[in-house]
């Protein structure tokens, strides 16, 4: 796959999930075996301490990670396993998830995810961010979608 053919076919499949627009999540950054996904803090997205709710952390981390194993395997992928570690409470503008694979066999990727907070403009230009979490997972390839009826 070409990258515009890569970035097309990650944005495709990512703008047909209703929760990440739900989230109000983007895309912001593939690759061969990498993701970039971004969720804008606001209030509804918060738990009762004012920090971003952990499972808004971990669908970014899972969904980064499915990405970037996905990309690597080159197709259609689901999550078989994965792991979060919860290092800091996420307060900040902007939380972003970046996951690469790490080992690639023919049907699984091992994958792994950094997930940061940053300041308002600051998420191109800081890099780095505050680490707030961070993930494993197993990436494994999707089989041939069931049928309508058996999907129930």
């Amino acid at each position: 796959m070409t990258t515009d053919e890569l970035t097309a076919f990650a944005h495709g499949v990512f703008d047909a999930q209703p929760f990440s627009g739900f989230l109000g999540a983007e895309l912001t950054g593939v690759g061969p075996g990498t993701a970039e996904i971004r969720v804008r803090n606001r209030p509804e997205l918060r738990q009762q301490h004012g920090f971003l709710h952990g499972g808004v952390v971990s669908y970014l981390a899972d969904n980064a990670l499915t990405f970037a194993g996905g990309l690597a395997l080159g197709g259609d992928a689901l999550t078989a396993e994965y792991k979060i570690n919860y290092a800091k409470p996420a307060v900040g503008d902007v939380i972003v998830a970046r996951a690469e694979a790490v080992v690639t066999t023919r049907r699984q990727a091992i994958c792994r995810c950094t997930i940061t907070v940053h300041r308002d403009g600051a998420a191109d230009g800081d890099a780095e961010g505050r680490v707030v979490a961070v993930a494993q997972g197993t990436i494994v390839t999707a089989g041939p979608a069931p049928a309508a009826a058996d999907a129930g």
